[in-house]
């Protein structure tokens, strides 16, 4: 998940003046002050300005809480709130991984009176899918994302390469093209293998290619035991992590991956969307112009899929304004600020009319090719476990990527069987 800047140290005393209000006017006073909490974005203009908008528009005043750099970070102070009942969050940002958990919990606001089936028509189905849980709608997409593979066009030229349509023939081109370039400081590949939530995304993309699985969200058992699973683990750490790719990637994010791209020392790159959009700015890339992007390849030709990312905005059950709340979730998601977002940061729009928007489509061309993309991308297993299941993939993964002399086929159990202790309870806990 891409990072986010840290919370201005001036924001939390404006926070708690606006609501330390006095006793008397306070009721009123609330019902026109609107609580957002959400992260720093790259454009923060876009975002000021279309706040400023709605309060003009609504009479109202919107309170910003800017949250902590990482999503895991994220998760954590906003489950603290929801937890505790703050009754001074009304709209959040939620990860596309988080309905299920928010809404078995009773924190998210079911959102079908507001956002009726026609309403949601008008949006991509695989984001709108993954704020649905348990046959309720818990969220409103803003962005979409999902892994796409981008390379270095002009190098694949030189050397008369087509675009890899496999992770074999991938490998096969990054050492012949380093080899012949013969320049030491260019990698392979560049990636996201950190221990963080990314690297469950960047894995997933491996093992769901190799007609492997996470875990069995049916017999709610694990999966990443499972053959395939483990044959594509034993491929990432072999022929990628230990063969083409930089000798830093274990300690990559999203920002860190792609900088090694962009000051073009790596043949190939796995982000989201929004880095066509920084590898050709002249002014961020020393590659601009000679950059070309992908679906991601498979194990064998079309077995590629991205995995499903992007943010919703969901409402808090404890909001004294859900009336307003909704107003500001209906506006920001709306046509118009989704165009403007996406020319301010390349973000991808979940609206499906802004695939067919004449600017949008002039000022950015790669948007036909993604919403294919998009389409076929693969959610995680929707459950309200996911987080401890995803600390548990965390650690095999970059134990097992970082050490390549651990028996891959022992630790795979080993994360099985604690897999299938925390999905047991999900057979105990009665579906809220």
């Amino acid at each position: 998940m891409k990072d986010h800047q840290a919370i201005p140290l001036g924001a939390a005393p404006l926070l708690f003046l606006l609501v330390s209000v006095p006793a008397g006017g306070g009721e009123a006073r609330a019902a026109s002050v609107l609580h957002f909490v959400g992260w720093k974005s790259e454009a923060p203009r876009v975002w000021d300005e279309a706040i400023a908008e709605f309060e003009r528009r609504n009479g109202v005043r919107v309170v910003r809480e800017v949250g902590p750099s990482s999503s895991t970070q994220f998760h954590d102070l906003l489950a603290q709130k929801l937890k505790n009942r703050d009754r001074s969050l009304d709209v959040f940002l939620m990860d596309v991984i988080w309905p299920a958990e928010f809404a078995s919990a009773g924190w998210a606001l079911p959102l079908d009176r507001f956002f009726d089936r026609a309403a949601q028509d008008e949006f991509l189905e695989a984001p709108l899918e993954a704020g649905r849980y348990g046959g309720r709608i818990y969220g409103v997409p803003l962005f979409i994302d999902a892994g796409v593979l981008y390379y270095r066009a002009d190098l694949l030229a030189k050397y008369r390469l087509e675009p890899p349509r496999t992770w074999t023939h991938l490998v096969e081109q990054a050492r012949t093209i380093v080899a012949r370039e013969r320049d030491a400081s260019l990698a392979g590949y560049s990636g996201q293998f950190k221990q963080y939530e990314g690297l469950v995304c960047n894995m997933m993309e491996f093992i769901f290619a190799n007609g492997g699985a996470l875990w069995d969200q049916a017999r709610l058992r694990s999966a990443v035991d499972g053959p395939r699973a483990v044959e594509a683990v034993r491929f990432v750490r072999d022929r990628i992590i230990h063969g083409i790719a930089h000798r830093g990637v274990l300690a990559y994010e999203e920002p860190e991956s792609l900088t090694l791209f962009v000051q073009g020392r790596a043949v190939f790159h796995r982000n989201w969307p929004y880095a066509w959009a920084v590898a050709n700015d002249l002014s961020q890339s020393r590659i601009a112009g000679r950059v070309g992007m992908i679906p991601l390849p498979g194990f064998t030709p079309g077995s590629g899929a991205g995995a499903l990312g992007g943010w919703h905005l969901a409402i808090s059950r404890f909001s004294r304004n859900p009336d307003l709340a909704w107003r500001f979730v209906a506006f920001m998601t709306g046509e118009e600020i989704q165009r403007r977002i996406a020319l301010s940061t390349g973000r991808a729009m979940t609206r499906k009319a802004l695939y067919r928007d004449g600017e949008l489509l002039r000022r950015m061309p790669q948007l036909e090719s993604l919403r294919e993309v998009f389409e076929g991308a693969i959610p995680r297993p929707a459950t309200p476990v996911y987080a401890p299941l995803s600390s548990i993939l965390q650690r095999y993964f970059s134990a097992v990527l970082a050490r390549p002399e651990i028996d891959l086929r022992r630790r795979a159990d080993f994360a099985g069987r604690e897999m299938n202790r925390v999905l047991d309870l999900l057979r105990r806990e009665p579906e809220r």
